[in-house]
């Protein structure tokens, strides 16, 4: 499993699984056992991939110790 650093500078775990036409791709915090799974297009890039997932890991996170303002968007918008 390859490891990838997000932007808080920590290292997460990063699975690829090929479905047909989808990839499924699992980032997973190694000190929390927290897991994020976002699906993808074959076609994109490992590294596009595993950015959006490990994105979406450190919001779960983020949520879970309740440092995200409550109108932060998962995607880097705001919700008016």
């Amino acid at each position: 499993m390859p490891r990838n650093r997000g932007t808080s500078g920590k290292e997460y775990l990063i699975e690829f699984i090929v479905q047909g036409p989808y990839v499924r791709v699992c980032a997973i915090d190694p000190e929390t056992g927290v897991e994020a799974v976002s699906v993808g297009a074959a076609s994109a890039s490992k590294d596009e991939l595993s950015r959006l997932a490990v994105r979406k890991l450190e919001y779960v996170l983020a949520k879970k110790k309740g440092t995200l303002p409550d109108d932060e968007d998962p995607q880097g918008g705001t919700f008016a």
